[in-house]
């Protein structure tokens, strides 16, 4: 039998945290006098790792080094903001039992800072149903680059023919879409229409099944 793998995004994927992601982002800019409105996040930043993100804002290339120490500052923001109401998807946890029961690869495939992924696996309770946690410190490219969903698929043995991506954000998914893989639209960050794009569009897991992955594939 052909093993498929599902290769998440973890922000606005995994967890529906993309506006206390935002006010974070907007907090950390008014108290350095950076101008940021929500529309120009979504149309420039959304899937943004954080060095890219900071070199937006302060217009100047940035060190890895020193964009972590500006990233933690607006995280520690982020984390108290989102601490009380942090939970899974609809219905992540039933597909995720249910995938993994059939002997899908699953694997988490992020931008996000390592303190935020630990934040989200640990408090939400998911960590044990992934293969592999992939974040953007083990590439050489971040998103839309597709190296975190090729470096994916390479640790979890399957050909990117045969994995399928959850994603919210335009370049995560213009990421999934330039690694040669099938891209599910989770609709928490961008509407249907503006994720036709994706190979289907979806409002949150209930609608995703293991035979609509198979039908993804062909298989």
């Amino acid at each position: 039998m052909t093993t498929i793998a599902l290769i998440f995004d973890m922000d606005g994927v995994l967890v529906d945290n993309l506006q206390y992601h935002v006010e974070a982002w907007l907090a950390y800019c008014r108290k350095h006098d950076i101008p940021l409105t929500r529309e120009e996040f979504f149309e420039h930043l959304n899937g943004k790792n954080a060095r890219d993100t900071f070199e937006y804002f302060y217009k100047k290339p940035i060190d890895t080094k020193v964009a972590d120490e500006l990233n933690e500052e607006k995280e520690i923001l982020y984390r108290e903001i989102y601490k009380d109401h942090i939970k899974p998807a609809e219905g992540l946890i039933t597909l995720l039992k249910d995938l993994k029961s059939k002997g899908v690869k699953l694997a988490v495939g992020t931008s996000a800072a390592k303190n935020n992924i630990d934040f989200t696996l640990d408090n939400t309770g998911i960590r044990e149903y992934f293969d592999e946690i992939i974040d953007s410190s083990m590439v050489k490219k971040g998103k839309p680059f597709p190296d975190i969903y090729l470096k994916a698929a390479e640790k979890l043995g399957v050909p990117p023919t045969h994995c399928i991506v959850a994603e919210d954000a335009l370049m995560g998914i213009q990421a999934g879409l330039s690694a040669g893989m099938k891209v599910i639209g989770v609709t928490t960050s961008h509407t249907a229409q503006e994720l036709s794009h994706t190979d289907l569009q979806v409002q949150d897991f209930r609608e995703v099944t293991y035979e609509s992955l198979l039908k993804l594939l062909s298989l």
